[in-house]
This record gives structure tokens, sequence and C-alpha cells, in this order.
């Protein structure tokens, strides 16, 4: 396959920005008393940036309670996601969704489940819909290690596997189910390898190098267009941050394996993988997140001055 081209990197750089910006604004927020719970992917960004980077429009994604970053590669507003979290009537749900669950039909974003694993029958049920209509749109899961633990996984990916659905599964291993590392649930070293169990392929790729994200799910999307899905990604990585805002998450963690991690930051190493092979310079990149940083302060203004829902909206947009 080709090299990915500098404007897709960049594209990919950008994307990667605005995760840890939205991410570390959030967490501000939060400590000055904005609503809800907020589970922060920092550390993960060069995963949905990697996979969502050659998605189109009309695919369809699916993540977690953890899915700030998901949503964002897809393509999501910064202003409505924080109008959301400050439980705005501009918010993506109208306020009445919060952090976790997040979505924008409009974008095919079919938004998060707070439940682990949920996500992954809904997205054989839709890649069923998308063969059924002998589409070449696919369907893209994204969900944690514990989730492979789950029932919910064996039924999302033991159906999708038995009627060749058009599904990208695409874990973000972080090493850790909440608070229980993954050596303690598993005797697999690698994760893919429950893909075997179904006569699917399974992959696993370093997480925190976007270029091989971006390179591993170019070629199973593609994959996936032509009928050959599904297929089972790995992308190890690690957030830096506890299991949500509440959780230092200092007590199940080494202080050491934390420091480590920090040392292979994915937006730190795509930056000096990008100059080092001239595909962009310091000055661009810098000028990429002065960018960001704008339209953050911007999406803020607008999530702090937009309007509270009604209680008469109480009961809209409520379906039985």
């Amino acid at each position: 396959m080709p090299e990915i081209d500098a404007a897709k990197l960049k594209e990919i750089y950008t994307n990667m920005v605005k995760i840890r910006f939205f991410e570390e604004r959030a967490i501000t927020e939060h400590r000055k008393g904005l609503p809800g719970f907020v589970h922060s992917s920092i550390g993960q960004e060069a995963v949905p940036a990697g996979v969502c980077a050659f998605l189109r429009e009309d695919d369809y994604t699916i993540t977690t309670h953890r899915g700030h970053g998901d949503i964002i590669a897809k393509g999501a507003q910064l202003d409505r996601m924080m109008a959301e979290l400050f439980a705005k009537k501009t918010g993506y749900c109208k306020g009445k969704g919060g952090s976790m669950h997040i979505a924008d039909v409009s974008r095919n974003i079919l938004g998060a489940t707070g439940i682990v694993g949920d996500g992954l029958p809904i997205a054989a049920g839709v890649g069923a819909a998308l063969k059924m209509q002998k589409l070449d749109t696919i369907m893209v899961a994204f969900f944690g290690d514990g989730s492979t633990n789950s029932g919910a996984f064996h039924e999302g990916i033991g159906l999708a596997a038995a009627w060749s659905l058009p599904v990208l599964f695409v874990c973000q291993n972080n090493q850790y189910q909440q608070s229980t590392p993954t050596r303690d649930y598993t005797r697999l070293t690698d994760i893919a390898d429950r893909a075997k169990g179904y006569g699917i392929p399974g992959i696993s790729v370093d997480g925190n190098d976007a270029i091989a994200v971006a390179e591993v799910a170019r070629e199973a999307i593609e994959k996936c267009r032509k009928g050959e899905g599904p297929i089972f990604i790995v992308a190890n990585t690690y957030r830096t941050v506890g299991h949500h805002m509440g959780d230092p998450g200092t007590s199940y963690r080494p202080k050491e394996e934390i420091e480590e991690w920090k040392k292979k930051d994915p937006i730190k190493r795509l930056r000096q993988q990008m100059v080092q092979n001239k595909t962009a310079t310091d000055a661009e990149l810098d000028e990429i997140e002065q960018n960001v940083l704008r339209e953050l302060d911007e999406a803020v203004k607008f999530a702090q001055e937009s309007p509270e829902p009604t209680p008469e909206e109480a009961l809209e947009d409520i379906y039985a």
C-alpha cells in the first residue's frame, strides 16, 4: 500500500490534538463544577484518529463511556460536544445525555453505551442491515479491553463472524479494566487471539503509533468494504489518567508504569515522525495546536452562553 500522505498525517495530528485538548479542557471544567462524570482517554488519541482517518461520512461508529475521542475523530463539533457536557440544550443530545451518551446521527455516530460491551451486538445489527442493503458502508465498534470478557462481546463478534458482516471491531486495550490489570483477568498475552475462536482476522498494533494504527486500519476498512469482514483490531495503548475524574489512578498503578507510558506519548511521537520525515514543520504543527486551542475557547464560551433545557422538555425525545 502507498505511504500515508502529508495531508492525511496532518488530519490525523489535528484530530489527536483536538481529542487531547478537549479532554484536558473537560477535566478543567469538571473541576469547576461541570455536571456528571468525565471518563478521559488521554494517552489513547492515536487509535480513534488513525482509524477514523480512512472512514467515510456514511460509515457508522459506536463507542463507550470513554468515547469523546472516537466521536471527535469521526467529525463531531467541539462546541456541541462541550454544550452537552455542560447539560445545555444546544448539545448533541439537548443536554440530556451528558459525557457518556453523545451521539450525532447526522454523521452516523450512533453514540456511546455506558454498559461495558453493549455496543458490540448493536454494531452487529447495523452490520447486518448494511449487508442486507448491499452497501459498501461499514460499521466500526470501539471498545475497551474489559469488554472482551463480556457476554455481549462474544454475542456481537460471534454473530458478525457467522454472517460475514462489514464490521470493524477496534479494541482500545489501555491495559486496565477499570482498576484491574489485563494480566489478572485473562491468560492471553495478546487479546487479538480471541479472534481465532471465530475464524476471523485478529490484528495487534502499537496503539501509541498513529501511523501504524492508520496503516492497519486503512487495510482493514478496505477489506470490510469488499465483504471480507469482520476484522478484529487490538490497539495496545494506555490511559495516563484515572478511570474517571474521581479516580487519581495511582492506587492500583505503579508511578513508574505511568511515567514509562507517558514517554510513549502518541502526539509527541507523531510530531517527531512528521518533522523527521519532512511531512510537516514544527511551525505548522504549532499553528494546528493554536487553532485547536482557539476552537476550544469558542466551544466553552458557546456552552457557557447556551440555554439550559426547560422542565417542559424533560419528556421530549423519549422513545418507547
